[in-house]
């Protein structure tokens, strides 16, 4: 089920109104207000667009997981692991990186760190040849 609730959090982070909202989806401020008060529920479409703009995941916006993007929930898993740290922030915003990451939003704090650190094996491999 939508959050309305996040919804309204995202809107008032960005600072615009429900009205200059509705204007960029080509709907009223009233039907964004319903969603945020959840007196109503955006079709899939909608959803998919609102994720976009807000540059979050649709599973954040169905409440499926508290995490804003996969990215969120790899930094946290990474914790105080400074090198894979380092290397997490050196590549994150990489497109690639991105869709390889949202494969794996689902696995384990552990089995992240498995993949990110065989993925940090094939890059010093790399940089040896």
């Amino acid at each position: 089920m939508f959050k309305g609730d996040r919804l309204k959090l995202l809107r008032e982070e960005k600072k615009i109104t429900q009205m200059e909202l509705g204007k960029f989806f080509g709907i009223s401020d009233a039907a964004i207000n319903y969603y945020e008060k959840n007196k109503r529920q955006p079709d899939t479409e909608l959803i998919a667009k609102i994720a976009e703009y807000f540059n979050v995941s649709t599973d954040y916006l169905l409440g499926l997981t508290d995490y804003r993007t996969p990215v969120d929930k790899i930094s946290e898993a990474l914790g105080t692991d400074q090198e894979l740290l380092k290397f997490w922030e050196e590549t994150k915003d990489r497109e690639n990186v991105q869709l390889l990451f949202k494969q794996i939003r689902h696995l384990s704090d552990k089995d992240i760190n498995q993949v990110i650190r065989i993925i940090k094996a094939i890059e010093d491999e790399e940089a040896n040849e």
